[in-house]
Formats: C-alpha cells, structure tokens, sequence
C-alpha cells in the first residue's frame, strides 16, 4: 500500500523517514518498534518555506537530523553495519518534519494501518548540509533546540540525538536495513529523516519554528491556515 503512494507522487521519490524512533513514540502510535515512510518530492520544502496546516490532525513539527546519501545502498543478505553506512552518507542536515494522517484516530489506528498511511510523512523541510566536521561529533549527545513564535504564544524545547534511540545513526542504520530486507536500494541523493530528537512541539496557523542544531546549522518554517 505504501508503495503505491510513492508510484502516484509526481517525481521520483525524495527519501525515507524512520517514525516511532522513541519508547514514547511508539506507545503513542501502539507500534512496536520504528517504522519507515516515503518522503514524497512534492512534500519537500527548503529552509524558510510557509506550509498550510488545513486539515493536518496531527499539527506538531519535529526537528531531526536529516543524512543525503553519497552513493546507493542495494538490498543484501548480511545486515550493514554503522562503519559502512557512514561511508555512504554524503551530507548531514538540519531538518524539520510536519507529520499528518488519514485516520482522525490515528493513536489506535493499528502498525500494519499506520505502515500504509505512509507512517505519517507529510511535509517536509530541509535546512542546508551542516559542515563536514559533524562527522567527528557525537550526535548522540549533540543538543537540539526547537523554538515556537506565535501571535498568542512562544515556546522552546530542548532535546539531542538520544532522544532516536540512542542516536539517529542508529537510525539510519535501522533503516538501510529495513529496506534491504524488502529488496529495496537506498539511492544516492535520497535524504532519510531520522525521528524526532525534542518532544514535537505542537503548531498553530501563524507560528514559526526554528530548530537549532548549533554548529550543525539551524532549519525553520512557519505555518498558515
């Protein structure tokens, strides 16, 4: 089912995201571990874009450590390790996702349900790639910051790289892996998000988000009706 979402998108797929990345996550959704979607092109944005939030029952953005793949990943028997896929990640990013789902009860929806909902990718927002010295950082303990602006409210949440099971190349490891078990090639350009690293910070029609990723750069959006 979610593959046929990605065959009726209007250019080749943009990437992957990983859901349910944290123990609170997937008690939320009542899914027992992380789960992939597609990003869908048409979904992409830059750093800055304004989105609408018609009809989104989700309405949170997420910042996450987004990674641009140097070269193709194919499916094989023997599970990738961290080492290999390092070598193949061409670019960090500082990124923010705006979740949604077709189920209005989309906490009890079920895993195989939230699976072909796309596993809630919506919108997404992709900062500039962060400078190659994030290779010698630990992002596991890397701090991350998301800020609300609104008309009637402003908010900031602190989070890291922890908060993705204990580090979003965990992640991103996880997912190369999930794919290859499906028989599917993670290409290269493609951007894998990998979950949200602060609590999702809710949103309203005339907030602006920033999500600070220090010296790995900073991505923001703001939201209309």
């Amino acid at each position: 089912m979610q593959s046929a979402i990605e065959a009726r998108s209007s250019g080749p797929l943009f990437g992957w995201k990983v859901a349910a990345t944290s123990v609170a996550g997937q008690r939320h959704i009542q899914v027992d571990g992380p789960i992939a979607g597609r990003l869908l092109r048409e979904r992409a944005h830059p750093s800055g874009s304004r989105l609408s939030l018609a009809g989104n029952r989700m309405a949170v953005a997420e910042p996450e450590f987004a990674f641009r793949m140097g070269r193709d990943i194919p499916p094989r028997q023997q599970a990738y390790t961290v080492d290999e896929v390092m070598t193949a990640i061409a670019h960090l990013h500082p990124s923010i996702e705006v979740p949604d789902s077709r189920y209005a009860l989309f906490t009890s929806a079920g895993e195989a349900q939230i699976i072909a909902d796309n596993a809630c990718a919506h919108e997404f927002v992709l900062g500039d790639a962060a400078p190659q010295a994030w290779r010698n950082v630990d992002l596991s303990t890397h701090r991350v910051q998301g800020r609300v602006s609104g008309t009637a409210r402003s908010y900031a949440r602190d989070g890291s790289g922890a908060a993705v099971l204990g580090s979003p190349l965990v992640e991103l490891v996880w997912l190369v892996n999930e794919l290859s078990s499906l028989g599917i090639t993670l290409q290269r350009d493609q951007v894998v998000a990998t979950g949200a690293c602060t609590v999702p910070l809710e949103v309203e029609a005339g907030d602006q988000v920033i999500a600070d990723f220090g010296a790995l750069g900073a991505v923001s959006v703001s939201f209309r009706e």
